[in-house]
């Protein structure tokens, strides 16, 4: 067969008209030229004998011996069966020779690998050009694949013209690109997966779960974090945060602020504090990053929570009766940001009710208003029931939030039960105004002895209660003001005692010497009680308490 005498469509190269009159295509043989377009003025023409030019011309080369010496691989086949017809030097070099006659399908493998049969049946069959790029075969080496059509009278069905280049040595660079970026990624999820809680304290009056989503493989880790933190006197501080960057830097300054919260919150300051505090904290670390933030502390005998919020998206309350409610204000701008004096807000968290902390991640698309995102969280949340994590499974599913989604997703699920039945009668409340002076300490004494006996507690918790009501009492007596008032609170692991008044100095552990008449009160307290502490509340005043751990 004359592969001489055959042209090629070659696409995307001008060409001057060829002696055929044939619109791009390529002379085949040599000796079939039309005549030379003219040289431009004062330009040898090329071959041209009675030129300066003594070069070879094109027409002195053959189509067979250009091509068997390029360094792609060629091949050409024809008919319906794709039968070979020539392949150069350098595609006998990377897969070995071929018969001449043989179809394809039997005599090489490598066009499976490489995808070539359907491609060589759709060129065929449109008359124009297909690529393939970067497909490999089974002994590692990575070609990209062009199959031009081939016009010639000689063949009745056509035929095709393979051109592969070896693109082993970019397809390895590629792959060890992506590898490192996989290792960089594993390394910042790790990071952020272990400065994130790895067991979630569960308080006595809420359960609790969370879930941290990193984004798609093709998404950078960022900064999302989430945590509860007891705060003692049956309280609890739920976090959430956004630290507005990716990768490794971003889940370190993650760490920084989380690792903070938690230190800001065993001070018992007001959310809006702990949030000032922060700010100033998260510039220090890093100038050049900012991020968002909501602090809430719940406390049992108020049933609501507290909060302040650095830029953050609102809190999502659902009542028992699927109805959501969203916290608004106040809010204030990111963390790092400085100069502003954040402020704290409270939304009521009943028993029933379940709140939703969650990062922009949960609802933030492209092209579309963030508020409609959140608009179909309460929609997801509203008929969201079941436990904590299910309700975060539910929340995750509703939003569209899958492996592949393109940003970080971090959910905290708050649930205030609603108990009845047996479970109720673990849960109790009594508190007794302290009026008047030193006679308010035995008329404390006589309440608590009468409730904990009440409560069927042991004759020895029961002492150990009332010593410390007793000592509690006394502190405040001495050292507080007006308006007095002792609380008492059971659970279904504690037991705990509280005395507020009007005076905001919080008092010290101290050692007290011999000759000493005062200062062992909280000595005292903090030998019998597995846990002690103080704080100040709202509009003035401190609460002092002290907690017991019940038997099994």
């Amino acid at each position: 067969m004359n592969f001489t005498r055959w042209s090629a469509r070659l696409p995307g190269t001008q060409r001057r008209a060829a002696g055929r009159g044939t619109e791009g295509s390529v002379p085949a043989a040599r000796g079939e030229y039309g005549p030379r377009p003219e040289p431009l003025p004062g330009t040898p023409a090329a071959g041209d004998p009675g030129d300066s030019f003594d070069g070879p011309a094109l027409e002195d080369f053959t189509v067979r011996e250009i091509v068997g010496r390029l360094p792609g691989l060629v091949a050409l086949v024809y008919g319906r069966e794709h039968r070979i017809a020539y392949v150069n030097e350098a595609y006998v070099a990377a897969f070995g020779p071929r018969p001449a006659g043989a179809t394809v399908a039997d005599t090489c493998p490598e066009a499976e690998d490489l995808g070539l049969l359907p491609l060589l049946d759709q060129v065929l069959r449109s008359g124009k050009p297909r690529t393939v790029k970067s497909r490999r075969t089974k002994d590692g080496g990575s070609y990209t694949v062009t199959c031009l059509p081939v016009d010639s009278p000689h063949l009745a069905d056509g035929g095709v013209l393979v051109h592969a280049a070896d693109v082993t040595d970019h397809a390895e660079a590629a792959e060890r690109l992506r590898a490192s970026e996989r290792r960089h990624r594993e390394t910042a999820v790790t990071l952020q997966r272990s400065l994130l809680p790895q067991e979630l304290e569960q308080p006595d009056d809420l359960r609790i779960a969370a879930t941290y989503q990193p984004g798609g493989t093709d998404a950078a880790v960022g900064g999302d974090w989430y945590d509860v933190i007891t705060l003692g006197a049956g309280r609890t501080a739920l976090v959430i945060g956004d630290v507005m960057g990716r990768g490794v830097r971003a889940a370190a300054v993650m760490g920084q602020l989380r690792t903070a919260v938690r230190a800001y919150a065993r001070l018992d300051l007001p959310p809006h504090e702990v949030l000032q505090l922060l700010d100033g904290l998260a510039a220090e670390i890093d100038a050049s990053q900012i991020a968002t933030c909501v602090y809430a502390v719940h406390d049992p005998n108020e049933g609501k929570l507290v909060y302040s919020s650095a830029g953050h998206l609102p809190i999502l309350v659902r009542d028992e009766d699927g109805t959501v409610r969203r916290a608004e204000d106040p809010t204030g701008p990111p963390l790092g940001t400085g100069g502003w004096l954040h402020s704290s807000g409270s939304i009521a968290l009943p028993p029933g009710s379940t709140a939703v902390l969650y990062t922009d991640g949960l609802v933030e698309r492209r092209r579309e208003d963030i508020d409609e995102g959140v608009s179909a969280l309460e929609r997801a949340l509203s008929g969201a029931t079941g436990t904590p994590q299910v309700v975060c499974d539910r929340l995750l599913r509703s939003l569209g939030v899958t492996a592949e989604h393109d940003d970080d997703v971090a959910v905290l699920v708050v649930q205030h039960p609603a108990r009845d039945g047996a479970d109720a009668e673990l849960f109790h409340n009594a508190a007794l105004e302290l009026i008047g002076g030193v006679e308010a300490a035995p008329r404390a004494r006589a309440f608590a002895s009468g409730v904990l006996a009440s409560w069927r507690f042991p004759v020895e918790l029961r002492d150990l209660g009332v010593l410390a009501t007793s000592e509690l009492v006394a502190n405040s007596l001495q050292h507080g003001t007006p308006p007095m008032r002792l609380r008492l609170r059971r659970t279904d692991r504690r037991l705990i005692i509280e005395v507020t008044d009007g005076d905001d100095h919080l008092p010290r552990r101290r050692r007290a010497e011999t000759e000493d008449e005062a200062g062992r009160g909280i000595s005292i307290i903090a030998t019998i009680a597995s846990s002690w502490g103080s704080r100040r509340t709202p509009g003035g005043g401190k609460a002092v308490w002290c907690e017991f751990a019940l038997p099994d």
